[in-house]
């Protein structure tokens, strides 16, 4: 099957380079345009996957709000970002579109070096209303007229990070947005044509400056009958429309109105934009995947798709592999908890990506989504395992920093046996810098207290999720990667390993390899072209980076010619404390060639993982070129064999 899709027959988008152009048209062509816009976006992901169903849903609202809005002099922040294709289509990017996720490509997210129409990146979530708020006041304090824009999502609202910055909101008055684009919530009224009438209503200058008039005559009278107005006027609001939470935390509530409606939203955020009062919150109510058929009918809304065939919705599939770690971690977990009722799993908003999908289906009591809201989730974790139950808090690497005050204080310093199930360890390909998992190592073996390991493969994995699992003298972690597996067979029983101790995997007698995670493969590669070169090579798989395997690195590190330490992460983990305890004990005192490789001082773009890896020099090529250049000023005849 192809999957290289016709594009659709766009006459009136073609028109729309920029939303000065989108501007020029008659509000009348609006409905049209958005419908070649839909088109466009799902011709552009059949090519090149990524997300999907996001963007459907907020086409019209994407449309109304470059038509409305004096973009980019008003700011406009896409919260997460992954719905914002049909947005980078109108803002000058069309012609880059179907690059999108692709090295050198267009991000799957806002970035502000891409565009002046992204004033804000953002590819995790619940950060849209604190920097749209940032906008609006330094605008305010410099005399400028840009408004700041935040389009929030209903999951995202979920974090506590969303209301902090609404309680600061009022700061910002009239030059503050926030859209909520509500797509999942069981609050919301019914959207009909009476809650559409009524947020037309409320919007409108002539309400607005009659409640003003009102709210002016109300302060003369006494107090008591002051504040009884100014709560008669929010009850009889918020009876008719919600939004009673969002009128305490200082909003103008308006809503709720169909987001696909163009009828609707223009004229609703005509009125928002001309408001005097402010700061304003628009409940926007919209079907993710709206649309395309496929989409509208598939359980996630085809949230994130491989390429696939625009026909029939049918995606493209990876040829038969070994399991993901993620499905390994999940089958593992499971096993732990027939074994031992006291297992319990956290997640925060990732049931599926994480594998805690499965795990729920067999333990429906013991699993918890707590939302995005990860500070609560390990905090939750360590309240349960100061209980006595062994919590497993799984959470991708890019996501626990959000949690690293928890981490630290409520687990850490109280030594809880929380344990943390890491994934998305490393590069991770198309979603690039903003969810690669290349710090965890870094910011976790700093702490006393914890252990962590890293697996090497699948069937490592097995045996640390259980050691996990029977670890009660304090928190422990275990680092994992997005993808397949080596193809190793999995144990059919689990082993505890003993904290703190390594492997040899590889005996030699003048090279030492030092691999953490899932680069042994190509330390063993690396390993076999060396000795093809006549350098003896042993290959160690660490598993753990803290605490150290401090008697077999000083072993390697005495009885070998130069060591290398490989990781996937950022400087400041592994090779860090190798070289740390190598200087605390003497080893490289007496000529000892000790390199590290790790993650370059950079955040990596998007692009295949094997050639991030490649860029990164963490790969069986760069490995044998550090150990030869190690060895060139000593050895003249292995000096020739380097790499230009």
């Amino acid at each position: 099957m192809s999957y290289m899709n016709d594009r659709p027959s766009t006459p009136l988008l073609d028109q729309v380079v920029w939303p000065a152009d989108l501007r020029k048209l008659q509000p009348d062509r609006l409905r049209q345009l958005a419908d070649e816009l839909r088109q466009e976006v799902i011709s552009a992901v059949g090519v090149t996957g990524g997300h999907l169903g996001s963007g459907l849903g907020v086409v019209e609202l994407t449309t109304a709000i470059h038509y409305v809005f004096d973009t980019p002099n008003d700011k406009l922040v896409w919260d997460v970002g992954h719905q914002c294709y049909p947005h980078k289509i109108l803002t000058g990017r069309r012609d880059r579109i179907r690059t999108l996720r692709q090295g050198g490509g267009l991000s799957g997210f806002t970035k502000r070096t891409e565009s002046e129409f992204d004033p804000f990146g953002a590819a995790h979530s619940s950060t849209s209303i604190s920097a749209a708020l940032g906008f609006a006041v330094a605008n305010k304090m410099q005399g400028k007229p840009g408004k700041g824009i935040a389009v929030i999502g209903d999951g995202s609202m979920s974090a506590g990070m969303a209301y902090e910055a609404m309680n600061n909101a009022r700061e910002a008055g009239n030059r503050l947005i926030v859209i909520l684009n509500d797509n999942d919530m069981s609050i919301a009224p019914p959207v009909g044509g009476l809650s559409a009438y009524l947020a037309r209503l409320v919007s409108s200058r002539e309400f607005l400056g009659l409640r003003d008039l009102a709210k002016r005559l109300a302060r003369k009278l006494p107090r008591p009958l002051h504040n009884a107005a100014r709560k008669t006027d929010e009850f009889a609001r918020g009876m008719a429309m919600g939004g009673t939470l969002f009128e305490e935390l200082g909003f103008y509530y308006v809503g709720p109105i169909d987001g696909h409606n163009l009828d609707q939203l223009i004229p609703v955020l005509e009125n928002v934009r001309d408001a005097a009062e402010g700061p304003c919150l628009v409940h926007v109510v919209t079907q993710k995947g709206k649309g395309y058929a496929p989409a509208e009918a598939a359980a996630d809304k085809y949230h994130g798709v491989q390429k696939f065939d625009i026909i029939t919705g049918t995606q493209a599939q990876a040829p038969p592999g070994p399991p993901s770690y993620t499905g390994v971690f999940a089958k593992a977990l499971i096993a732990e908890a027939k074994r031992d009722p006291a297992v319990c799993a956290i997640t925060a908003a990732m049931p599926s990506g994480t594998g805690l999908d499965k795990f729920a289906a067999a333990f429906p009591d013991r699993t918890f989504d707590v939302g995005i809201a990860e500070q609560h989730a390990v905090t939750f974790a360590a309240g349960l395992a100061a209980q006595g139950m062994r919590p497993f808090c799984a959470i991708y690497s890019t996501f626990l920093q959000r949690a690293y005050d928890q981490v630290v204080h409520d687990v850490a310093i109280q030594n809880l046996p929380v344990r943390f199930a890491i994934d998305r360890a490393g590069l991770v390909g198309a979603d690039g810098s903003t969810h690669a998992g290349s710090f965890d190592v870094t910011y976790l073996a700093s702490l006393p207290n914890f252990v962590v390991m890293a697996a090497a493969d699948e069937a490592e994995l097995v045996h640390m999720v259980h050691t996990c699992a029977v670890h009660d003298d304090g928190p422990i972690a275990v680092r994992y990667p997005r993808g397949n597996g080596t193809g190793i067979a999995l144990p059919e029983t689990p082993e505890r390993l003993e904290i703190g101790k390594g492997r040899i995997v590889r005996e030699g007698r003048q090279v030492a390899i030092l691999s953490l995670g899932t680069r042994l493969e190509e330390a063993l590669k690396a390993a076999e072209a060396l000795e093809a070169k006549g350098l003896s090579t042993t290959v160690a798989d660490l598993r753990f980076a803290k605490p150290l395997d401090e008697a077999l690195i000083r072993k390697l590190l005495t009885t070998h010619e130069v060591a290398v330490t490989i990781e996937e992460g950022s400087i400041g983990g592994l090779g860090a404390h190798v070289l740390t305890l190598a200087s605390d004990q003497g080893l490289i005192d007496n000529g000892l060639k000790l390199r590290t490789m790790r993650l370059p001082d950079i955040f990596q773009d998007q692009d295949k993982p094997e050639k991030q890896y490649a860029d990164a020099r963490l790969d069986a090529e760069a490995i044998v070129d550090t150990v030869l250049t190690a060895l060139r000023h000593n050895s003249a005849g292995i000096g020739t064999e380097v790499r230009a």
